[in-house]
């Protein structure tokens, strides 16, 4: 595993950790986020440790012809009362999320620096949010990173209320043109959506 100095290099994915962790150190600089997306990498570490750079083989992601729906959801999108906006209110979509426990990890993975640099790249049109309001209120939500290049990379979900966060991903889905949906790691939540695992190999060709 490979320390990041200064310079906005990352080692070659296939020197990964079969656990997926391919270096550590480094920043979050706008610069160097960019570089690990582009690269299929990204960030995930606990607070007070060193920032961890991860690309995991296989690849858990989503293609959006493949998302499924099931009948109970398809009500719940027919019926609800849910509202759904895109970049709205990103700030208060990251710091929600930013209460939610990650799988594995005994506290909260974004860290008030990780916010901070992702704002930045929302503020360039790199971060993106989708917000799901019930009666006004904030209820649900997501965001990741879209590099202009028919992929969304997924970063963190929230729900408050039952099916909130579902909607929302599949809202947002139904309504762009995304190639490909990056969902990094596995999780029952996802792949009950249609989420399945694909070679690295396979994923990085669709950065390209």
């Amino acid at each position: 595993m490979e320390f990041l100095g200064k310079d906005i290099t990352f080692p070659d994915v296939s020197k990964a950790t079969k656990e997926g962790l391919l270096a550590f150190g480094g920043d979050l600089s706008t610069e160097r986020l960019i570089a690990a997306y582009k690269s299929g990498i990204f960030p995930w570490f606990e607070d007070e440790g060193p920032i961890l750079w991860w690309s995991p083989d296989p690849r858990f992601v989503l293609f959006p012809d493949k998302l499924k729906i099931s009948k109970s959801m398809r009500q719940v999108l027919r019926n609800s009362d849910f509202e759904i906006t895109v970049n709205k209110d990103f700030e208060s979509v990251i710091s929600n999320c930013s209460k939610m426990k990650r799988d594995g990890q005994l506290g909260t993975w974004i860290t008030n620096d990780l916010k901070k640099a992702y704002i930045k790249l929302h503020e360039l049109n790199i971060a993106k949010s989708v917000e799901v309001w019930l009666n006004g209120d904030l209820v649900g939500g997501l965001y990741g990173i879209d590099l202009g290049n028919g992929m969304f990379c997924g970063e963190s979900m929230f729900s408050k209320v039952s099916n909130a966060s579902k909607v929302g991903f599949i809202s947002f889905i139904q309504n762009t043109n995304y190639k490909l949906i990056d969902c990094q790691v596995y999780t029952n939540h996802l792949e009950s959506l249609g989420a399945e695992e694909i070679p690295r190999e396979t994923f990085l060709k669709y950065l390209h």
